[in-house]
């Protein structure tokens, strides 16, 4: 039975690769309830980072974190690019995206005993589950498209290897032998995509990929107000005075809106070229979506000392909301803002890191933030971008 036929019988369509100039392509309903439910395990790694800090178990705290984030952040991302080369949306197709939207949740649940007690096993397994998922679209493609059969059996076997390793990996003892294991997975894992795009390149949509990263910024952004929200709320019966979580509030504001403004200010499909300039892409959003979602961290804590809730000091409550915020401003100013904005955008905004991370010395480093971030919002208002003129 010929493939056209067996496709037709079960009502699929044929997994052939989209046009990466299809006019308006939108990221679908399904790819956006996919990054919600990614969302929830995001919501609870920063949250179990601020319980670490709080109690002062930085280094257990810090490290589970960015193991954890990879975690999230690498499933999503794959399966993003897969989507934008090989979407179908028919049932077969949404129900292996289920499958992967199902490991998340498990995921999630397996979030607490990593930080709790270094149990990474239902951490590990939901991880390889939703890879596994990835690896049966893969195949699917490579039956389905003859011009990327190659492309696409690298993805399914060299996913499929590094998922082989990760299950042995749980063997290995706490401590500096299990940072090194996962070390070595995570860059094997980042090696794939190299390895399987360096003869014939899967064709991504720039405009879709980029609305993809978009909106799953947009959407830890708005977590983030929400958890510094709650976080601000929650302390008001717990202070003699208003004023301090006044200008924690304000921070908040004004530093989620100015992010968002900066996030947006460059046209980030123009990031989307080559391979290595997609790879750069997608690779520094790692570093942009963690910081967007540990800035609530560095909140919570703020609200913390103001509470008497933590034996941290004020200065390292507030670097932890300064180094989420430099992190994010340098990396989109590496992968989006550094080629259309002018010297005066690139001196402004690298300065404002730099303001960013010494504020926390100064008497009054919640002025100091907001000012900085709001002279970056004005300067690219004033300023052209360079780049902005459509395909």
């Amino acid at each position: 039975m010929s493939e056209h036929a067996v496709a037709s019988r079960f009502r699929l369509n044929r997994m052939l690769p989209r046009d990466p100039a299809e006019p308006h392509r939108t990221a679908s309903s399904l790819e956006l309830f996919f990054d919600l439910v990614f969302v929830v395990a995001v919501s609870i790694a920063s949250s179990q980072l601020h319980e670490q800090l709080r109690d002062g178990h930085f280094q257990n705290g810090i490290a589970t974190y960015l193991i954890v984030f990879f975690a999230i952040w690498w499933a999503w991302m794959n399966f993003s690019w897969f989507a934008t080369s090989f979407d179908t949306d028919d049932w077969l197709y949404r129900v292996v995206t289920i499958v992967q939207m199902s490991g998340v949740l498990v995921l999630a649940a397996g979030i607490r005993p990593a930080y709790e007690s270094g149990d990474l096993r239902l951490l590990v397994y939901a991880y390889v589950v939703m890879r596994v998922a990835l690896v049966a679209q893969w195949l699917r493609a490579a039956a389905s498209a003859p011009t990327l059969r190659r492309t696409s059996l690298t993805y399914a076997i060299g996913v499929a290897v590094v998922q082989m390793l990760w299950l042995p990996f749980l063997l290995l003892p706490a401590g500096p032998v299990r940072y090194i294991g996962v070390t070595v997975l995570i860059i094997s894992e980042l090696s794939v995509p190299v390895i399987a795009e360096r003869r014939s390149t899967t064709p991504w949509h720039p405009r879709h990929i980029t609305e993809r990263y978009s909106a799953f910024s947009l959407i830890v952004l708005g977590e983030t107000v929400l958890a510094s929200a709650t976080a601000v709320i929650s302390a008001l019966d717990e202070v003699d005075s208003v004023l301090p979580l006044i200008g924690i509030a304000a921070l908040t504001l004004v530093a989620a809106a100015s992010l968002w403004w900066i996030y947006f200010w460059p046209p980030h499909h123009r990031a989307i070229g080559s391979l290595w300039s997609s790879l750069r892409y997608g690779y520094t959003h790692y570093f942009v979506l963690a910081a967007a979602a540990a800035f609530s961290v560095g909140i919570g804590l703020e609200v913390n000392v103001l509470t008497g809730q933590t034996e941290l000091s004020p200065r390292a409550a507030a670097f932890a909301v300064a180094i989420p915020i430099a992190v994010f401003l340098l990396g989109i100013w590496f992968v989006a803002i550094r080629k259309v904005g002018d010297r005066v955008v690139d001196a402004v905004l690298l300065a404002a890191v730099a303001l960013v991370l010494v504020d926390p010395l100064l008497p009054s480093s919640v002025l100091v933030t907001c000012a900085a971030l709001v002279a970056v919002v004005v300067v690219l208002v004033v300023r052209p971008c360079l780049d902005s003129g459509d395909d």
